[in-house]
């Protein structure tokens, strides 16, 4: 028996909803605090879009993962879209108000960077965690080997021979299956190392992704603080 085979028998409650509707609503906060130059539009009316997106797919699944169909799947990609967008319009507002050189406060800069960086590891995690052998509800819920591709290849998929007490944690003896905070976990260090550290990319849309979401963050450690930090008074 597989370790698939296992988790179904023993039946999965689905992934909590709680951390990821919460990174939700610290990028629409994050977005609303920017500096009125880094807004596109009036500045509620993104972070409201934000969370009335959420609304639905928190109805659906209140507080475990386990009901999705093919409206809130796309739903639920719509959302990750807008925040990446408006972010990545930010970014770019952000580069061009160091390149017209009327920016005279460092603090303001860096703390708009800083938002601007940590919108950016949640708008990837969410990503990553969305696209994964099929998203969050058929990690867990996928049944008679309906499971996708793996997009990602975690430590747990390769642990089954470590020693004991670390192979009991692999998803061959557990049934283990990576959630939010695992996907939010790799954003964090690609977006710090500029390249994966222990989750390797299998797919080429995961690859792609964690190239991007590298550029960017290097665009902003390089350009955007190191600027800002000369600006500093």
């Amino acid at each position: 028996m597989n370790a698939r085979q296992r988790s179904e028998r023993r039946g999965h409650p689905g992934e909590p909803r709680l951390p990821a509707a919460c990174a939700v609503v610290v990028a629409a906060a994050l977005y609303a605090a920017l500096p009125g130059k880094l807004i596109v539009g009036p500045r509620f009316v993104i972070p409201a879009l934000e969370l009335l997106l959420l609304v639905p797919l928190i109805a659906i699944n209140p507080r475990r993962m386990v009901r999705e169909n093919r409206s809130m799947r796309r739903l639920s990609i719509a959302l990750v879209l807008v925040i990446a967008v408006t972010n990545g319009a930010s970014l770019v507002l952000l580069i061009i108000e160091l390149v017209s050189g009327e920016v005279r406060e460092g603090k303001q800069l860096l703390i708009a960077a800083g938002q601007v960086w940590v919108t950016n590891i949640i708008i990837f995690g969410l990503a990553f965690w969305e696209l994964d052998r099929g998203g969050p509800v058929r990690r867990t819920q996928a049944r008679g080997g309906t499971l996708p591709v793996a997009d990602f290849r975690f430590p747990q998929d390769e642990d089954h021979d470590a020693i004991s007490e670390v192979a009991a944690r692999s998803s061959a003896r557990s049934g283990w299956t990576p959630g939010f905070a695992d996907y939010l976990y790799v954003s964090v260090t690609n977006s710090s190392a500029f390249s994966p550290t222990d989750t390797m990319p299998l797919s080429v849309r995961a690859k792609l992704l964690m190239a991007v979401e590298s550029v960017s963050a290097l665009i902003l450690s390089v350009l955007v603080i190191s600027r800002g930090v000369g600006l500093l008074r």
